[in-house]
């Protein structure tokens, strides 16, 4: 299922034998969310997650995203780079009020914003990703339970929505080039994609 030109419902679904169950994994630009007990998975660098949750209900979600843009302004929310930030928090806030949570029960836990791009060191991607979703949900809102944030290795997230656990692995051995080219390449292109239209949020 498609909702925008950059940000989808990963379909990706597989079963993890270490934690005996089935397990989503998520890529830049993909969310996911559940009333059940799967496992969603990523892996982060200079991009951030959310796990957002209705505490009461445990149907949770996890976005995977990165603020396109080089401008070192982010606090100027109706500026290209943070609107694709509102629109793909939008999505997984949505999805899950669509499917019974409640906002005012949510509760967040982020992930995220390592230097790990080479070349975007100097202009603070993974720092800006992660003021962008601290500020955007204290603008909503929602409480900030958990958070990893900054720093300088990539993360490997595994969320459980139904229980509200959340184990984070650094990876500070790369064995290869996947993550910083994944980026990369998902950075260039919401970079050159035209912004999408707004999206409607349910009370």
């Amino acid at each position: 299922m498609n909702y925008d030109n950059n940000v989808y419902l990963a379909p990706n679904i597989y079963f993890d034998r270490h934690f005996g169950r089935q397990a989503v994994k998520i890529l830049p630009g993909e969310y996911y969310v559940t009333a059940g007990d799967k496992l969603i998975v990523t892996v982060l660098g200079s991009c951030v997650a959310v796990c957002l949750r209705d505490k009461h209900t445990g149907t949770g979600g996890m976005n995977h995203f990165l603020l396109p843009s080089d401008n070192p302004n982010n606090s100027d929310l109706p500026g290209e780079s943070a609107r694709y930030g509102v629109h793909a928090m939008e999505l997984l806030i949505n999805h899950l009020l669509k499917m019974g949570a409640n906002r005012s029960r949510m509760e967040a836990k982020v992930f995220g914003g390592g230097n790990v791009l080479r070349g975007m060191i100097m202009n603070n991607v993974g720092q800006r990703n992660a003021e962008f979703v601290l500020d955007y949900l204290q603008i909503e809102q929602i409480p900030v339970t958990a958070k990893d944030l900054l720093g300088e290795f990539p993360r490997k997230v595994y969320f459980f929505p139904d229980t509200g656990q959340v184990l984070v692995k650094k990876i500070k051995i790369l064995h290869n080039s996947t993550i910083t080219d994944r980026e990369s390449e998902y950075r260039m292109r919401v970079k050159f994609t035209p912004k999408s239209g707004d999206v409607e949020l349910f009370d």
